[in-house]
């Protein structure tokens, strides 16, 4: 059997071949296509892609994509369509009048957001994929169009500036081909990965393809000689009309295997895999004891997916035997319907309703809900894109509820995870679980088959160390939001307190003091300010400043007489505020820094700016004893080996040890390399110690340090 693999060079037709094809398939609505591909060629007719070819041809490969999945015409036109409104000055009402609703709501979904500026790409990125997910949610449609995007784009990405190919690839690999494994479109799954391989880790890819090519002769002949004339054999005395196939693994997975098993390329042995289709679910059963009669079953190397599918809907059933002089063969047994549905997921069983774009099997969008839930909320770019990494890369284990109910939850979720899963407040109020019927800790980590019972009381609160155990966004999202709420309360009444304690300093009535505030700090209500002074974010010392108007700096010992340390504490009325470029915490050997109208900046001692005001100004500068009280941000660099989930393993460590991430920023190498920079927020320099070494302590973690700037 002749191996082609899917990089090589792709003969693309020519467009009019194209449009043809299309009106051909879908003779029912030939019209609509025709009318879209006048459009286009006359709306994109100045634009030229990288490569120097009209930009039409990628839309109409963008079609033909679609086609190939047997998706509907509504979204092959909408194919055709998918850049009109970002790349021309078409309206979403022209293309609603001219092609209908829902091919206009699908392209308007896969438009990204181009008229809102951004502070940077990560926050760009971020808002995009939170549109995109979105209107999925309405219409899986839309993400099928934008895998069908991406798939053309990753053939012909060659033609890009290097930096741009590795951001492209790199989100190929992080978010579209785990989306289209959730979607179970394997073809596109299989293609994203091994195009994105390609670029990302060129040394690699070639040494796993020079593998399997030269790989491929010797086992095609063993299979041909030592496997398939049994198989045939045993399938025709059986009465059993089956097809039977074999092809290679994807270069990107074999090369995931030797990682992920830590193992040489010469040690995966099932780099070819044996498939057999058959006519009915009883036959699949029936070949799988045949298969087992003939050759020796590998223990634990059999997965029953047509009992218990995937979130997915794959179905088959996986064997792994030994065959003749000790090879390891792998079989995959399914139906032609599951086998349809294993290559092209979703696309192979949509039904939909009209002017609805609702499928018939929504349990398979339950990550896409959860999903949709989380981030809806999350403000953070670097929150929310984990949020979404978190739920693409997650396994899956298959629970039941004691009503018998299926839930599929991340691998390694625990009671905690599946009780927010059935509701925030069962999760809110979750006090014990068990699991079939025995009692088990809440950190306990649920297994495939297992009935969850979980146990709940109305005086039962969050407790925030679930957070170190639990995995899924919902319940992390469901902890964290008891945890602001509380926090919140615990600011509002610190800051009433302060209030208090200011309104008897200076005699005045409660509403004498909010006069005379809203005169001089600009707050929206009361709450505002009580909790930016429970929080620290506004200094009690600044706020009494403000009210007597004091604006000179008094008591402030000179560098240059040799006082020695001074405690802010002491200064009541004096404006102070910590520096930008250091950001120092409670617990850092800190210096005062005289600055005209800003009162007392406070620096860290290794910050390189205040080396040099020490030099040039020393009569400006003062050690002083600072220990204010609230959440601080500093930052922190981590390099690392890069890998898949690594960004969700460190950002999960710092969510675990109770910080949070206000700006994160990642560079990766073409060395397999990274730099990742977060803004985070801790208490006090011990806390900030805590983070650094929890996140040393995460699988390719090569250093992680504070950085001064």
């Amino acid at each position: 059997m002749a191996i082609i693999f899917i990089l090589m060079a792709i003969k693309e037709l020519k467009l009019d071949e194209i449009v043809d094809q299309l009106a051909k398939k879908y003779p029912h609505d030939k019209d609509r296509i025709y009318q879209a591909f006048e459009l286009i060629q006359e709306r994109h007719r100045d634009q030229k892609r990288a490569s120097g070819e009209p930009y039409v041809s990628h839309l109409l490969n963008v079609a033909k994509i679609l086609a190939d999945l047997n998706m509907d015409s509504t979204t092959v036109v909408a194919g055709l369509l998918h850049d009109i409104l970002e790349d021309t000055e078409t309206s979403f009402e022209e293309i609603e009048s001219l092609f209908g609703r829902e091919v206009a709501e699908i392209v308007e979904g896969v438009t990204k957001i181009g008229k809102i500026r951004f502070r940077n790409f990560k926050e760009a990125q971020a808002e995009n994929f939170r549109k995109l997910i979105i209107a999925t949610a309405n219409d899986i449609r839309v993400v099928i169009v934008k895998l069908a995007d991406r798939l053309h784009n990753m053939r012909t990405l060659s033609h890009l500036r290097r930096e741009k190919r590795l951001r492209i690839a790199e989100e190929t690999l992080s978010i579209y081909a785990p989306i289209a494994h959730r979607l179970g479109i394997w073809e596109i799954k299989r293609d994203l990965e091994d195009l994105s391989f390609r670029h990302l880790y060129p040394k690699e890819f070639e040494k796993v393809r020079k593998f399997v090519s030269q790989s491929l002769e010797d086992l095609e002949a063993y299979l041909k000689k030592f496997v398939i004339p049994k198989v045939r054999e045993v399938l025709k005395e059986a009465g059993i009309d089956a097809e039977i196939s074999y092809r290679p693994k994807h270069l990107y997975s074999l090369w995931q295997k030797t990682i992920r098993k830590n193992i040489n390329l010469e040690d995966v042995h099932d780099i070819l895999g044996v498939r057999i289709v058959v006519d009915s679910l009883q036959e699949c059963y029936v070949v799988l004891g045949l298969i087992h009669n003939v050759f020796k079953p590998v223990p634990g190397k059999f997965k029953d997916y047509i009992s218990l599918p995937k979130p997915n809907l794959y179905q088959s059933l996986h064997t792994t035997v030994m065959a003749d002089k000790g090879k390891l063969v792998e079989f995959q047994i399914r139906t032609r319907e599951m086998h349809l549905r294993a290559e092209k997921g979703i696309a192979a069983h949509w039904a939909y309703k009209e002017g609805t774009g609702k499928a018939d099997k929504p349990e398979v969008f339950s990550w896409l809900r959860s999903l949709v839930e989380n981030i809806q909320g999350s403000r953070n770019p670097g929150e929310l894109l984990d949020h979404i990494k978190r739920e693409l890369f997650s396994e899956e284990v298959f629970v039941f509820t004691p009503a018998g109910d299926l839930l599929v939850l991340p691998s390694g979720a625990t009671p905690v995870d599946f009780a927010y899963h059935i509701h925030t407040e069962v999760g809110n109020h979750c006090v014990g679980a068990k699991v079939n019927g025995r009692i088990v800790p809440l950190n306990y980590r649920l297994r495939s088959g297992d009935q969850v019972e979980i146990i709940t009381s109305t005086q039962k609160k969050p407790n925030p160390q679930w957070l170190k155990f639990v995995v899924t966004s919902k319940a992390k999202s469901g902890i964290k939001q008891y945890i602001k709420k509380l926090e919140r309360e615990r600011f509002l009444n610190e800051g009433r307190r302060i209030i208090e304690r200011i309104r008897e300093n200076l005699h005045l009535t409660h509403n004498e003091l909010m006069e005379k505030l809203r005169e001089k700090v600009r707050f929206k209500d009361e709450e505002e300010l009580y909790l930016a002074l429970g929080s620290g974010r506004l200094s009690a010392s600044r706020l009494m400043g403000v009210l007597t108007q004091k604006k000179k700096v008094r008591r402030i010992p000179s560098h240059s007489k040799g006082s020695g340390v001074v405690s802010l504490g002491d200064l009541d009325s004096v404006m102070y505020e910590v520096a930008g470029c250091c950001r120092p915490v409670p617990g850092d050997e800190v210096y005062g820094v005289v600055r005209s109208g800003r009162g007392i900046v406070i620096h860290e001692k290794g910050c390189a700016n205040l080396r040099y005001l020490r030099e040039n100004f020393p009569e400006k500068v003062f050690k002083v004893r600072w220990s204010p009280q609230g959440r601080f941000r500093t930052r922190i660099r981590v390099h690392v080996k890069d890998r898949i989930g690594i960004l969700s393993d460190i950002t999960r460590k710092i969510a675990d040890n109770d910080s949070n991430i206000w700006e994160s920023y990642t560079k990766a190498s073409a060395e397999g390399k990274a730099v990742m920079d977060f803004t985070i927020d801790v208490i006090d320099k011990s806390h900030l110690r805590k983070v650094i070494k929890a996140i040393r302590d995460v699988e390719g973690v090569r250093s992680c340090s504070r950085v001064y700037t």
